[in-house]
């Protein structure tokens, strides 16, 4: 079976390789391809739509998911992000009154971020907006297509999980 090509977008990682380059290579490059244009396509979309930021809607979907709210360390480790970053972002949300800060019961050092009722009305408002971005994003995808990639990709997460790098040594752990 033969690959279309068609013309590559400026950030496909792809293009600089050869199809007698390794599969794994030619495999991770094509996932940082298909991760980045769909990112690309949201932020825009989310900028262009409802004038806000990606890292913004990630974090009120995980508020919207945790409804007596989260730390600021658990919103770090759901993000995969510094709790600078978060914090930062947390800030500029309280200040528009879409999210708020409650002190932790347990532990007055730290707070639980939540969504305020005007937070949730505009995250109601922009969730089936994306859902449609996503759904034609995969349009050109079967139902069972879909449901083998899924698969797949958690083959491939698992694998990554279990031969993970180790950064100081440069080898598998």
């Amino acid at each position: 079976m033969s690959e279309v090509r068609q013309p590559a977008p400026a950030n496909d990682r792809e293009t600089s390789t050869h199809r007698d380059d390794k599969l794994e290579l030619r495999l991770w490059l094509r996932l940082l391809t298909c991760s980045s244009l769909i990112e690309q396509n949201v932020r825009g979309a989310l900028r262009l739509q409802f004038d806000t930021t990606l890292p913004r809607f990630d974090l009120m979907a995980q508020l919207d998911r945790a409804p007596d709210g989260l730390t600021m360390s658990e919103l770090s480790a759901r993000m995969m992000v510094s709790n600078g970053n978060i914090t930062g972002l947390a800030d500029r949300l309280v200040e528009e009154g879409l999210v708020k800060r409650t002190p932790s019961q347990r532990d007055r050092r730290s707070s639980h971020i939540s969504l305020t009722p005007a937070g949730k009305k505009a995250f109601d408002a922009m969730t089936p907006v994306h859902e449609g971005w996503v759904d034609r994003m995969m349009a050109g995808l079967s139902r069972q297509d879909m449901q083998q990639l899924f698969q797949l990709l958690g083959k491939l997460k698992q694998s990554v999980h279990q031969n993970a790098v180790d950064a100081d040594q440069g080898e598998t752990k």
